[in-house]
């Protein structure tokens, strides 16, 4: 059970990692509604380069740990990242799908751009499974 739900973990977070990278170098593709904003007529100013590729690298990272977690690659790590990295990456994805209550999560109160549908269909729970995902990987490992 472990395992698979780590190769799940990795590739959900490879395929989004693979996605900013996309951005990163220029791509268009799916950007027009992944930045949150008060009104659809607003145009969105979408971040740079470093900043992009800085998410792509982060989500690429926590792939890669949890592999590591599940013991499916051999990685030495300090003991504190063992003991509790899993349980910080769930408490960030439990976090993004709660939201902060105006803009992102499933309780925001925008609720009429583009981005908030895409949220609410989307994003909020692709990140409420990931943190299930990772739970399940920290109690059966």
């Amino acid at each position: 059970m472990t395992a698979i739900c780590a190769s799940m973990l990795f590739l959900i977070f490879l395929l989004l990692s693979s996605i900013h990278i996309y951005w990163a170098l220029g791509g268009r593709w799916g950007s027009s509604a992944v930045i949150p904003t008060k009104d659809d007529a607003l145009p969105v100013k979408m971040p740079g380069l470093i900043p992009t590729l800085i998410v792509a690298l982060g989500l690429l990272g926590f792939g890669l740990f949890v592999l590591v977690q599940a013991q499916l690659i051999a990685l030495q790590l300090p003991n504190w990242m063992g003991k509790y990295g899993l349980w910080i990456m769930a408490s960030i994805f439990m976090l993004r799908a709660i939201g902060e209550f105006r803009y992102v999560g499933f309780f925001k109160s925008i609720k009429h751009t583009q981005f908030a549908q895409n949220d609410t269909k989307y994003y909020a729970p692709l990140c409420l499974f990931i943190a299930v995902l990772i739970c399940l990987v920290e109690f059966n490992k």
